[in-house]
């Protein structure tokens, strides 16, 4: 498959990275279950929103289209937009930002300490950097930009 952009290898490989990010993450014997809990989904009841590097927001996007979509569900109730208003499952759950992988409610055992996780942050900053990006953004924003660069 031809290239669409000079930065499709480049791009290719930060998704691959990430997507190794969290599978270091999945081998740490940290145990958390989220499975069908969506309390902290719900940014506005939580007051906290994920936010994404351009390279996570790749992956995440990738997902979302691999589900037919090609924009980002939109969402009024202050839940985030990849959470299937009908069957309250993440529609990306397989490839999850970082941030909903680590930062759990009380109930799935709560988050991630930083410093368990902290040298996975900085490996998305690094990705994230070789990418040209700039820094983290909420959800939203980020999904938004990657879909537009598909």
């Amino acid at each position: 498959m031809p290239a669409p952009d000079p930065l499709s290898a480049a791009k290719f490989n930060a998704a691959r990275q990430v997507r190794k990010i969290y599978a270091d993450l999945a081998a740490r014997p940290l145990e958390r279950s989220c499975a069908l809990r969506t309390d902290c989904c719900h940014f506005k009841l939580t007051g906290k929103t994920p936010h994404l590097t351009y390279a996570e927001a790749l992956v995440a996007a990738n997902a979302l289209r691999a589900t037919g979509r090609k924009t980002l569900p939109a969402r009024t109730d202050g839940a985030c937009p990849l959470l299937d208003p009908k069957t309250s499952r993440c529609l990306i759950y397989e490839s999850r930002p970082l941030g909903c992988r680590t930062h759990f409610c009380a109930a799935a055992g709560g988050p991630y300490l930083r410093t368990h996780v902290l040298d996975l942050i900085r490996r998305l900053e690094e990705i994230d950097q070789d990418l040209g990006g700039d820094g983290s953004h909420p959800i939203e924003k980020s999904l938004t930009t990657a879909l537009s660069d598909f």
